[in-house]
């Protein structure tokens, strides 16, 4: 008897409600260590580890080590999905959240430029590619333990539990950094100390989240390919050799909506619309509220998504998500510019809407698209390059645009011209919606979804 077959369904059900609480807990985890870097970056980091470099130059090297991080996405894509082929998604995604909680701890306890000279940025770019590591392995590994423990009818549904943790992340990481700046260390005592404490909270959630993540069993598809013997030996190796060009097109379905997000989780808006120096001269605290209401917003449509993308498909719900996002671009960046906090907060919430549409379906989609013995490997470095190609130098480019140009709808153009490039790799693509991910149905799984190839 199958590996996928040996549970009653009561006990598969509340294994699936374990795995769906683990995956969203710990992903909610891993990214509000990555959201709570991202926002420093734009509201602090310039002045404490890159004020010598001058207030222009020192904002473009903050956005810049945001974007380093990415460029290693792709190692801990490889490693994570090698090992998560060999050995398993559970233990991979234990590893990769102590990478990202231990790093994000100890930035919280860095000396700035002022105490300890250039060994402080130093010191922040190398805590900086540990996240980026971490968080290039751990998005695959929570995507198959969600997506392979659901039924086929409900992948999308079960898929956006990971999703979810992303803004959900941010939610968190935005709520914290508002009390701190608004209440508990209002002022220069925020610049002081006060933007330390949401990275020395990460210690604390880090504890709750490997507990979790320990509780829940192994994938059910690893367990079916462990069981048949059925593992790659280099399971990268496969992947480029047969699926390269799939690999290719998933990652630009990702980078239009990763740029997208990264206007917010990137820093982008907060600096822009803070600076005192600038155009507005928003309240910090305000601005992080108006964010944080968009993360609710961004959380509510990439839920809805999933669910919906079981019913309508993957691909169509791509589809009426990039509609939805270019058509906000320009109105978002009218209603920012506005001055109105209000109206602020209204403009990036319609923004996040057209990044749910495009965010929630992402599991499911990428799960379905390679064959079971490859799967970690896929998703992982299909994700890790579209950050790479979307979000990673995003603000950097946005305050660049900026600069050079006086205006944001410079930045406008930009995502525009990327959320095209994304919304034709999705008309690329088929829909392979409810297809078995078991290794038994490997040829199948192989079989390449590009229009026009019929096989890998």
């Amino acid at each position: 008897m199958s590996v996928l077959t040996t549970k009653s369904p009561r006990s598969a059900a509340a294994e699936r409600r374990r795995v769906a609480t683990a995956t969203v807990i710990g992903t909610t985890v891993e990214w509000y260590d990555f959201f709570i870097y991202a926002n420093a970056a734009g509201l602090v980091f310039a002045q404490t580890f890159f004020g010598p470099a001058g207030k222009s130059t020192a904002i473009l090297l903050s956005f810049a080590t945001v974007g380093l991080s990415f460029l290693f996405r792709p190692l801990g894509a490889f490693l994570a999905g090698h090992f998560g082929d060999r050995i398993g998604r559970k233990r991979m995604l234990v590893i990769t959240l102590l990478l990202m909680g231990g790093a994000t701890t100890l930035i919280g306890v860095l000396p700035t430029y002022a105490q300890a000279g250039v060994l402080a940025p130093v010191l922040l770019l190398l805590l900086r590619i540990v996240q980026g590591i971490s968080a290039g392995g751990e998005w695959g590994g929570a995507v198959l333990m969600a997506v392979e423990n659901a039924p086929a009818g409900q992948r999308g549904k079960y898929g956006a539990y990971p999703q979810i943790g992303v803004p959900l992340g941010m939610l968190l990481a935005s709520g914290v950094l508002a009390l701190m700046s608004g209440v508990l260390a209002p002022g220069d005592a925020f610049l002081d100390w006060g933007w330390r404490v949401p990275f020395l909270l990460s210690i604390v959630l880090l504890v709750v989240g490997i507990v979790i993540r320990r509780t829940v069993e192994e994938s059910p598809v690893f367990r079916e390919i462990a069981a048949r013997g059925a593992k790659t030996r280099v399971p990268v190796l496969r992947l480029f050799r047969r699926h390269s060009l799939l690999v290719l097109l998933a990652a630009l379905t990702f980078a239009g909506n990763n740029a997208a997000g990264y206007m917010t989780t990137g820093g982008f808006i907060q600096n822009y619309s803070t600076d005192p120096d600038g155009p507005l001269g928003l309240q910090r605290t305000s601005v992080l509220l108006a964010v944080l209401f968009s993360a609710v917003v961004w959380l509510a449509s990439t839920w809805t998504a999933g669910v919906v993308s079981d019913r309508i498909g993957r691909r169509n719900t791509y589809i009426v998500g990039w509609i939805c996002q270019l058509a906000a671009i320009f109105p978002m960046f009218a209603l920012v510019n506005s001055g109105d906090i209000l109206l602020l907060a209204l403009g990036l919430g319609l923004f996040s809407i057209g990044i749910g549409l495009t965010y929630g379906p992402q599991s499911a989609f990428f799960s379905e698209l390679f064959p079971a013995s490859i799967r970690y490997s896929g998703v992982s470095i299909s994700y890790a390059l579209g950050a790479i190609l979307g979000g990673a130098f995003a603000p950097t480019i946005a305050t660049a645009l900026v600069q050079r140009t006086g205006t944001v709808h410079s930045v406008g153009w930009y995502l525009s011209a990327l959320t095209v490039i994304a919304f034709a790799a999705t008309l690329l693509i088929r829909d392979r919606r409810g297809i078995a991910l078991g290794p038994e149905n490997e040829e199948e799984q192989a079989q390449n979804p590009i229009y026009g190839i019929r096989h890998a």
